[in-house]
């Protein structure tokens, strides 16, 4: 890990298209500015960590578990294994 001291106002720039910005330090609480492309998923950790349990939740998802959803579409789960 990379560990940097910065102070209000100063950046760190990641790769070509990241720069990250010190706001305001309050105590033990830091703000952080981010600029990124548009299209680059900037999330917290905890965040970040709750999509991918979604994620694997919902690819563990058979076409058992999806019948109702299947039958909305006029599908049997035999129809979606194949």
């Amino acid at each position: 890990m990379l560990v940097l001291t910065r102070k209000i106002g100063q950046n760190i720039v990641v790769g070509e298209d990241v720069r990250i910005s010190v706001i305001d330090v309050r105590g033990k609480q830091v703000r952080l500015g981010v600029e990124a492309p548009e299209g680059l998923p900037i999330h917290r950790e905890e965040v970040f960590i709750r999509i991918q349990d979604a994620n694997l939740a919902a690819s563990a998802t058979g076409p058992e578990e999806l019948s109702g959803a299947l039958e909305l579409f006029g599908m049997g789960t035999d129809e979606v294994r194949d």
